[in-house]
């Protein structure tokens, strides 16, 4: 059966996450019931990241299984369907065995950080009203790259194998007050990313030593980093695939 990669983007705020949920409004369950109401017909969708209740995403993936050809005007009344904070972007041909999940290069991921009182980045943003060493940033986010152990920063009680990760970028960006952690890796644990930002936020205010910081990789993890991010300051950029893998490599690029 010919299987296709939806596009998907969201505002996280009055979601319970991405994966479908018991009782609980989720991006997964909210197109596959436009799905169902549209052809009366059930889908079943697998995703590529998870995130978690509030977070935002600019860019993220599906993979699901449809008999025959696909017709692109179907996004819009698949849109119609949908509450307005999620919106399908584009679906995508792709072989068959190609996997939203598995197959995935890298996400990238930013995190908002706002300085001054800001009504519009209230929803989008983490109101932190310290002062900021961007140097001292510059340095903690540079170490990061370097590093591949990161259970001190996965939140317990997760299913995964390892605790490895690979990251490929990792560095802060400044705009007038407002502050952005950007962040690309091969995987990410649950509340990696907020953990990264607060703790960082942490030492620059002084309220963690550098020491402290440094000490939370690699070790056997009886400590564990600060997760006071709030999830509305979080977006997941996108989501890197290989270009070979879909029918149409023309509108994807490999990384």
């Amino acid at each position: 059966m010919p299987r296709y990669f939806l596009e998907v983007s969201y505002r996280g705020d009055g979601l319970s996450g991405f994966q479908i949920q018991d009782n609980a409004p989720t991006i997964q369950s909210a197109i596959e019931s436009a799905f169902l109401v549209y052809f009366r017909r059930e889908i079943s969708l697998t995703g590529s990241s998870r995130t978690d209740a509030g977070v935002h995403a600019r860019q993220n993936f599906f993979h699901f299984d449809w008999e025959g050809e696909w017709d692109q005007a179907r996004i819009y009344n698949l849109n119609a369907l949908l509450p307005d904070n999620i919106a399908i972007r584009s679906v995508r041909a792709v072989h068959t065995n190609a996997h939203a999940r598995f197959d995935a290069l890298s996400r990238a991921y930013e995190y908002v950080v706002y300085r001054s009182k800001d009504p519009f980045l209230k929803d989008y943003g983490w109101h932190f009203p310290y002062e900021l060493d961007k140097g001292l940033l510059d340095t903690l986010a540079a170490h990061i790259r370097l590093q591949t152990n990161f259970e001190s920063f996965s939140k317990r009680n997760t299913q995964v194998l390892h605790y490895a990760c690979q990251i490929k970028e990792s560095y802060w960006s400044r705009e007038g007050d407002v502050w952005t952690y950007h962040v690309e890796g091969n995987r990410f644990l649950r509340g990696m990313v907020r953990a990264l930002v607060s703790t960082m936020l942490q030492v620059s205010r002084g309220n963690k030593s550098e020491a402290y910081f440094y000490g939370l990789f690699g070790q056997d993890q009886g400590s564990q980093a600060d997760f006071s991010a709030p999830p509305q300051g979080l977006f997941l950029k996108k989501v890197v695939y290989p270009g070979h893998i879909f029918i149409d490599q023309a509108i994807v690029k490999d990384a």
